[in-house]
């Protein structure tokens, strides 16, 4: 049985295409509070100079502007693979309610794999997590974008 693709994860895959189609690693985020999308962003680490101008981050630095707050608790944050140790941190931070990734990150990863941020007796804040959400395009946009740089 196929389930449809939310919405969120949808645009989300759209902004790696579009990451990929910059130069940047194939990875789009989307935060939502409730239904609605209160900010999307795509990889901008190359475009910007800035190491730290992941998807996730980006999403939750306009997110927390447009809100006016620093604490995420109603959100959601969508992202098209598990996010690495430092924007897994972030998500801890902004105290994000729900976190929803496509691919697996064994390399990189910091929620299912790597350093387990949520699982470390020190997260103070552990969001609802839930992976492989779209899954089979996310990884494909991955393998692609490294397989024509190689």
């Amino acid at each position: 049985m196929t389930f449809p693709l939310p919405q969120p994860m949808r645009r989300a895959l759209d902004l790696a295409a579009e990451a990929a189609a910059a130069g940047e690693v194939p990875v789009g985020a989307v935060v939502t509070i409730r239904e609605e999308i209160v900010a999307e962003t795509r990889n901008a680490m190359r475009g910007t100079n800035d190491p730290t101008a992941h998807a996730e981050m980006e999403a939750i630095r306009a997110a927390a502007a447009k809100l006016g707050t620093s604490r995420l608790d109603e959100c959601t944050l969508w992202v098209t693979l598990e996010p690495c140790a430092m924007c897994a941190a972030a998500v801890a931070i902004a105290r994000l309610k729900a976190l929803r990734f496509g691919a697996e990150d064994p390399k990189g990863g910091g929620v299912l794999h790597g350093p387990r941020v949520f699982a470390q007796p020190t997260c103070h804040h552990r969001p609802d997590v839930l992976g492989g959400i779209g899954e089979a395009e996310a990884a494909e946009q991955l393998r692609s974008f490294f397989a024509d740089r190689r």
